[in-house]
């Protein structure tokens, strides 16, 4: 956003830079913590918060910061109010402390990051997440929450959501009505666990498990799952459609998007709400795309003559998405100017549901997302709550009541849940507002 580089200038020239606390220092943690450090005018990152300390040092000195450990609230309070670069094991403490503009939570959990987002809003902070899971599982009642206080609740710019939504809105602003939002993937296999993905896990540094998530269906259903709830959009089908132009083999040659996105054409009501979906196979990857539809005739003429065709459905694509690049930008739009770059429109349009990924026997523990017992599935919330779905943000540390076999969605009553979660509660409170 062009005019945010200003704004952060601005900032920095009077000496008040936006001050900021980091949840989370693992991959993208540290990407984070590195952009603001060094290349983020206007912007201090004032501490950095993970349930293992070392990581959070390690953060801060990427760029040669050696920060304080802060052992109490007091001493974290006592650090930022000195302006030195301080760590500590106690996120929520973070969350609260004083002095902070916003909270930038990019854990990858779900209890965990509840627990933190709450914090930061109920304390007034804006509160910018890179957590597709937890905003796909009870965004749309922390929305409300941070609407109460006055603060921003969003999820981040530089991951394929949020540069969905930019393009959406830039699409929108040029007439055109946004009829489809998708996302580009190399390779969709529901099967893949960490087992399967540990190689290419270790390549990069990252955990197999995460990674698993991504080539399962999991992390792709969340993140179409939070633009259908930043939109109303919805999914065709349940898992979405999907066309997979690989043959099943992520090193085929990559079709060009154009040649793909005809294959949603029939499935696209221009009179809908419109849906998110995501092709499998097509370049340029790792980008997201917009179908849209416009109705003036001299308007089709000049979107042919600027090269892109004649319709029925126009092709806009972002070829990228620069992660933990772009988060600081995500920051300073809600601070400066109170704009969230994509966060829930209302009550949940569309969830993600646990599948079995095995037959599952009673007494299995669901473990983690891209574990070894479920896959997630985008769904619309209306079948979710009349078949009494399990939503896979609300499965993990579930106890199997009774077997499932592989490929089954699970309900409710198939699972045993652990007690005094703050997530259940959270969406509990999300079906009293929204459900009715």
């Amino acid at each position: 956003m062009i005019i945010v580089d200003t704004a952060l200038a601005k900032r920095e020239a009077e000496g008040r830079p936006i001050k900021v606390g980091l949840v989370g220092a693992g991959f993208q943690g540290a990407g984070i913590a590195l952009q603001i450090l060094t290349a983020t005018k206007g912007m201090q990152l004032c501490a950095i918060a993970n349930r293992r300390i070392d990581p959070a040092i390690a953060a801060f000195g990427q760029a040669g910061i050696v920060p304080n450990v802060a052992h109490s609230a007091a001493e974290l309070n006592a650090a930022i109010a000195s302006n030195t670069p301080v760590v500590t094991e106690d996120a929520v403490a973070l969350a609260e402390a004083d002095g902070l503009d916003a909270i930038i939570e990019v854990t990858g959990s779900i209890e965990h990051a509840a627990q933190v987002v709450l914090a930061a809003i109920e304390s007034g902070k804006h509160a910018v997440q890179m957590n597709a899971e937890l905003d796909g599982t009870v965004g749309p009642i922390l929305k409300r929450k941070a609407d109460a206080r006055g603060v921003v609740y969003s999820f981040s710019d530089g991951d394929q959501p949020g540069v969905q939504m930019n393009l959406i809105r830039f699409v929108a602003g040029l007439g055109v009505k946004p009829v489809l939002a998708g996302n580009i993937k190399g390779l969709h296999d529901p099967y893949r666990n960490p087992t399967t993905q540990k190689a290419f896990a270790e390549k990069w540094g990252q955990k197999p498990a995460m990674v698993a998530s991504f080539a399962d269906g999991t992390k792709i259903s969340f993140e179409q799952a939070i633009v259908a709830n930043g939109t109303g959009m919805k999914v065709a089908r349940r898992g979405m459609l999907g066309p997979d132009f690989s043959g099943g083999d992520p090193t085929a040659p990559l079709k060009p998007l154009e040649e793909t996105v005809t294959a949603f054409n029939q499935h696209i009501d221009p009179a809908g709400p419109g849906l998110v979906d995501y092709v499998v196979g097509a370049r340029p990857g790792p980008g997201v795309f917009v179908l849209g539809a416009i109705e003036n005739e001299r308007q089709k003429h000049f979107l042919n003559l600027y090269k892109l065709g004649t319709g029925p459905y126009y092709c806009f694509y972002t070829p990228y998405h620069l992660c933990h690049f772009e988060v600081p930008t995500s920051v300073a739009r809600a601070v400066l100017f109170n704009d969230p770059v994509l966060t829930p429109a209302g009550g949940p349009s569309v969830g993600v549901i646990a599948v079995a990924k095995k037959d599952l026997a009673p007494g299995e523990v669901i473990e983690e997302f891209g574990g070894y017992e479920v896959y997630g599935v985008a769904e619309n919330i209306e079948p979710i709550r009349a078949e009494k779905l399990l939503p896979i943000g609300l499965a993990l540390g579930c106890t199997l009541k009774r077997a499932v076999a592989k490929d089954t969605p699970l309900t409710w009553d198939d699972v045993t849940f652990p007690e005094g979660r703050l997530v259940d509660r959270l969406y509990a409170e999300q079906e009293a507002v929204f459900a009715s």
